[in-house]
């Protein structure tokens, strides 16, 4: 089909790619619920565990063929993107869903929600499925991918459910964490009934002499019955972050204990706007763009200093700071590049870490640069935000503020550009703008 055709409801297309992407959009305005994109992973129709099912809070198939790899905003348009590996999807799986589920209102209040798929090696389009129908529903099938005779397929479908992600889900066999429910109002209780006199006890029997005892036959080892299998029940809640909701407790949201994983993910507009396209070419490419995820930390002995790639300060998380960076990833495409932990086993000891990133080389600002931060506690909910569109020359920028008071800590967006003074580093500038009081040296990676 031509790139510019749009397929209608259950036809479906050849789909002669390697690996694609998925890519779910809408248009967004005040009111319009947020949406979020799914995939399951069936053998005949069914998943095979909860792990075959990728979504926000699970954002990588164990296999690796199977990505969600978070938001874009460009304007009043929003994208949620998968990434699809034919090559590792293993050989049992014969198709992968995809969903679309509404968090804070119906489809019937999205407009311009489609799905497309492209070619992962050179952005072609392969198929694209527009859904205009949608009314009461609060999840939806948009698609699948299916393989069909040693070939991959993909099937438009519009198949909406009005019973949220976890109905949908459910149909599939995935077993869910439903919300606990708050107990009932008490009821009044009536007075209890006086208490009834009690007689006196009869007067005891003459009992018989009791026979001899028998020796007792040792009793059979009794046969324990097989342990049932835990059964770790997926959660859907998330938390979204926002200007007018800028913070969250992270232990009310489950995320007292484990890893805390951190991961920014971007994208490169090639249509730039704003003072970047004043300046007569491209503010950043793909190809040479490296941003640098870091942070700030501050323990509770007072103690201070920086994880990031720059002079390969990439922390620990089994003594001080309890902050690792995982690598230097320079593509920002994918859900597993830069990603920052933080061990939460060791919250007692951290008064507050500030999480920023940089341009090293490739760009003069976060000009038409748009990301998404998602904080993913190892036993909570997801937390995430997208960045506001940078319309300054900026090269640094604070993207969350974590602190502690003794207890609990406490997330806060921040999604702040600042703009160094000439001479002046990213880091030196950051430390400014938050106190840090530290000295820096200049450093290379």
């Amino acid at each position: 089909m031509g790139a510019s055709m749009t397929m209608q409801k259950g036809t479906n297309v050849a789909v002669p790619a390697q690996a694609v992407r998925v890519e779910l959009g809408w248009h967004t305005s005040p009111g319009t619920p947020d949406v979020d994109a799914s995939a399951l992973l069936l053998v005949a129709g069914k998943v095979r565990s909860d792990a075959d099912f990728v979504f926000y809070n699970q954002p990588a198939h164990g296999s690796g063929a199977v990505r969600h790899e978070g938001k874009r905003t460009a304007g009043g348009a929003v994208t949620d993107s998968l990434s699809v590996d034919f090559g590792r999807i293993e050989p049992a799986i014969d198709r992968v869903v995809i969903a679309a589920s509404a968090d804070g209102g119906t489809f019937g209040r999205v407009t311009g929600l489609h799905v497309r798929i492209l070619d992962t090696a050179n952005g072609a389009e392969i198929a694209r499925f527009d859904s205009a129908d949608a009314s009461v529903e609060t999840a939806f099938i948009l698609g699948e991918l299916y393989l069909r005779q040693g070939a991959w397929k993909f099937r438009a479908v519009g198949q909406g459910y009005d019973t949220g992600l976890a109905g949908l889900a459910t149909d599939f066999g995935i077993s869910v964490d439903e919300p606990q429910q708050a107990p009932p109002a008490s009821q009044p209780q009536q007075a209890p009934p006086a208490p009834r006199p009690q007689q006196a006890p009869p007067a005891p029997r003459p009992q018989q002499a009791p026979p001899p005892p028998v020796a007792p036959q040792p009793p059979a080892p009794p046969v324990a019955p097989p342990a049932p299998p835990v059964v770790q029940a997926v959660r859907l809640t998330k938390v979204t972050l926002t200007k007018e909701a800028p913070s969250v407790s992270l232990s009310k949201q489950g995320g007292t204990s484990g890893a805390l994983r951190v991961n920014l993910n971007w994208e490169v507009r090639k249509q730039f706007k704003g003072w970047g396209a004043k300046l007569g070419r491209a503010v950043a490419m793909h190809a040479d763009l490296d941003l640098d995820l870091c942070a700030l930390y501050e323990l509770t002995d007072g103690s201070k200093g920086v994880v990031q790639a720059l002079g390969n300060a990439f922390g620990s998380l089994r003594q001080p700071p309890y902050i690792h960076l995982d690598g230097d990833d320079r593509t920002g495409a994918v859900s597993t590049g830069e990603n920052l932990t933080v061990n939460l086993d060791h919250k007692n000891r951290l008064r507050r870490v500030l999480i920023f990133v940089t341009i090293y080389e490739g760009a003069r600002s976060f000009a038409d640069l748009h990301a998404t931060v998602t904080l993913q506690p190892q036993n909570g909910a997801a937390i995430d935000f997208s960045l506001d569109e940078c319309t300054v020359p900026s090269t640094v920028c604070a993207l969350a503020l974590i602190t502690s008071d003794g207890n609990d800590l406490t997330v806060q967006r921040e999604a702040r550009y600042l703009v160094p003074q000439r001479g002046v580093s990213p880091q030196r500038t950051i430390d400014a703008a938050y106190g840090w009081g530290m000295n820096w040296t200049p450093g290379r990676k």
